[in-house]
Formats: structure tokens, C-alpha cells, sequence
């Protein structure tokens, strides 16, 4: 069993977050891996969610795993990923990849890479548009809603535009 796996990952995260100082509310509803249905339980806006999509590319001599963030009412455009880090082909992790990844399942999965092979990196537009995004905080039923500024400051995504142009 790796590191990750053996770690609970909402503990973990608050803790992180409480060494941090970071401004955030902890939110508890009813399990949902819907981004739309989430932000209505969470009272926030659907923009302000941050979507986690684990990644793999590959192609050109590049294998890697990226933990993608992005708004939730944007769309990804995998390809853009893929080119940013060399590579030419990028898709959807498989849910075995996801949990060994995060520990966590698809839909709860915060935007933090806790896996030395996890590259982290998140749309600016994100960061943009609310001085809050929210987040299910490794549990369906548990969300986090966290000041911008600290996300950025204790998480450090590289910021890479891949959402699909409207």
C-alpha cells in the first residue's frame, strides 16, 4: 500500500490547511459528484468549483500523470494539456490510476497533489473571477470553500490555460 493510500486525505488536507493558516469554511452535504448540484447545496457559484481531472499524457517521449484544475463551468480541452508538456496525446485517468493517485474517488478529489507523481496544474481562470472556490474535500459529502489567494499560496499549481475556447 503506497503513502498516499494509507493517509486519509480530508484529515490530511485540513491539517494542511490549518498549518497554513488559510481561510476556509468546511461544508457537509449530501454525497454528490455533480458539479452543478454541489455548488447549489454549497450556496456558490458553479464558476467558483474547482474541477480536479486526473490526467495521463503521453506521446513524444512524455509519460506523466497531471492533476488538471479547472472551473467548474468551463470545459477542458485535453489536447492544449497535452502540447504544454510535449506531449501529443492526452486522456482521463482510469479509476485504478485515480485512486492510487489521491485515495480518493472520482468527484471528491481536492485540488492538491499529495503523490510525488502528480503534477499539479490549474486554469488561471479559476483564480479570476471569485476570491473563493469550493471543493469536495476527499468525501462526496464534504466540501471546502477556500480563499483564492491561500489556494495559491499553499497548493502552488503551475498555471497552464487549458480550457476549451468558446
Amino acid at each position: 500500500m503506497s503513502e498516499i493510500a494509507s493517509r486519509n486525505i480530508h484529515h490530511y488536507l485540513l491539517e494542511i490547511l490549518e498549518q497554513h493558516q488559510a481561510r476556509y469554511r468546511l461544508v457537509e452535504h449530501e454525497a454528490s459528484g455533480k458539479c452543478e448540484a454541489v455548488s447549489e447545496i454549497r450556496g456558490t457559484a458553479l464558476g467558483q468549483g474547482a474541477k480536479a481531472l486526473v490526467c495521463k499524457i503521453k506521446g513524444n517521449g512524455v509519460k506523466m500523470h497531471v492533476l488538471a484544475i479547472l472551473a467548474a463551468d468551463q470545459q477542458a480541452d485535453l489536447s492544449r494539456l497535452a502540447q504544454y508538456f510535449g506531449g501529443n496525446k492526452a486522456s482521463l485517468a482510469s479509476p485504478v490510476e485515480v485512486d492510487d493517485l489521491t485515495a480518493c474517488v472520482f468527484g471528491a478529489i481536492p485540488p492538491f497533489s499529495f503523490h510525488p507523481s502528480l503534477k499539479l496544474v490549474a486554469d488561471p481562470l479559476l483564480f479570476d473571477r471569485y476570491e473563493e472556490i469550493a471543493f469536495n474535500a476527499g468525501l462526496l459529502e464534504k466540501s471546502v470553500i477556500l480563499n483564492t489567494q491561500d489556494y495559491l499560496r499553499i497548493a502552488r499549481p503551475e498555471l497552464v490555460e487549458f480550457r476549451r475556447e468558446n
